[in-house]
C-alpha cells in the first residue's frame, strides 16, 4: 500500500549456551559419584564433563569446576598432620546412644552402600591429586566458580596451603562409625556465609563418607560450617566464588536444599560472564 512503511521482521536473541562444568574423578570406579553429579548438574542448567587422569582433557575450556570425591589426599601433599579436636570435646557433644542406635540398626545396610559407591578402594591415587591439583590452580587463576566435594575439598584447601587431619576415626565415639548417604549429620553454618544464604539456612543434615577434614585453613579461605564435635564440614574463599562442603551433596538428590548448591554454581558462572 502506497505510503505504508515497510515491514520488519525482529529476531529473537540466541539463549546463551548452557555453561559447562568440569567433573573430576578417577579411573578406576567412580562412576556413581559421576552419574549423581552430573544429573545435578544438568537440573541446574549445567552441561558437565568428565574429567580423570586417564582423558584429562587437558586445555580444554570451562566455565566452572567440581572437585569429586574419593581416595584420600597424598599426606605428602602438606606439610603435617594436625590431629583434630580433642576426644573429649566430642564425647561431650555427641549423642552416644542415638549414635549407637544408628550405627548397629543401619550399619550392614549402609556398609554394602559404602563399597557400591567406593570409587579407590581407599588407597591414594597421586595421578588424580596431580591432575585436580592444576586444575584447581587453573580455574584459581582464570576466576572459574569451583565447588569441591569431601576429597575436592580437603585438596582445595592444601592447594591454598592449609593442612589435613589424616585419620579422624580416633575422634568419633559411636560404636560402628557411622558412614552413611543417608543425612544423619547435623552441620552448623556460619551465619554470614555463602552457604548460609545458598541454603537459606544456618544448620543442615548432611551424609557422612570421609575420613580426612580439614585442620589448619589455606590462603584467604574461611570456615563456613562445623559439626557441634568441632569438625570442619564447610569452607569458602573469602576472594571470590569457591566452596567445600565435607558431604556429599550429590547423593542426595531428594533434598532440594542440596540442589541449591548445584544451581548457585550455576548462577556464578552466567554472574561472571556478565
Amino acid at each position: 500500500m502506497a505510503g505504508s512503511e515497510p515491514s520488519t521482521t525482529r529476531t529473537s536473541p540466541r539463549p546463551r549456551p548452557r555453561p559447562t562444568v568440569a567433573v573430576t574423578g578417577p579411573d578406576r570406579g567412580g562412576w556413581p559419584a559421576w552419574f549423581f553429579t552430573a544429573w545435578a548438574v544438568r537440573r541446574a542448567g549445567g552441561r558437565p564433563f568428565r574429567v580423570r587422569p586417564g582423558k584429562p582433557h587437558s586445555g580444554r575450556p570451562f566455565d566452572a569446576l567440581i572437585v569429586g570425591g574419593g581416595a584420600d589426599v597424598d599426606p605428602e601433599l602438606y606439610d603435617r598432620s594436625e590431629e583434630g579436636p580433642e576426644p573429649q570435646e566430642i564425647k561431650a557433644v555427641e549423642k552416644r546412644f542415638r549414635q549407637r542406635l544408628i550405627g548397629y540398626f543401619f550399619y550392614p545396610l549402609l556398609w554394602i552402600l559404602r563399597l557400591m559407591f567406593q570409587s579407590h578402594g581407599g588407597t591414594l591415587d597421586n595421578d588424580r591429586d596431580l591432575l585436580e591439583k592444576t586444575l584447581i590452580s587453573r580455574a584459581l587463576t582464570e576466576n572459574k566458580p569451583i565447588l569441591g566435594i569431601c576429597r575436592g575439598m580437603q585438596l582445595l584447601n592444601v592447594v591454598r596451603g592449609g593442612t589435613l587431619s589424616r585419620d579422624l576415626s580416633g575422634f568419633h565415639t559411636e560404636t560402628p562409625k557411622v558412614r552413611s548417604l543417608l543425612p544423619v549429620k547435623k552441620v552448623h553454618l556460619r551465619e554470614d556465609s555463602q552457604l548460609a544464604q545458598i541454603f537459606a539456612a544456618t544448620t543442615v543434615q548432611v551424609n557422612a563418607l570421609h575420613n580426612q577434614a580439614v585442620a589448619t585453613l589455606g590462603h584467604q579461605l574461611r570456615v563456613a560450617g562445623r559439626e557441634s564435635n568441632k569438625v570442619i564440614q564447610a569452607i569458602e574463599a573469602t576472594d571470590r566464588w569457591c566452596i567445600g562442603v565435607q558431604w556429599h551433596p550429590e547423593y542426595l538428590p531428594q533434598k532440594n536444599v542440596q540442589q541449591r548448591l548445584f544451581q548457585a554454581l550455576i548462577k556464578a558462572t552466567k554472574n561472571l560472564a556478565v
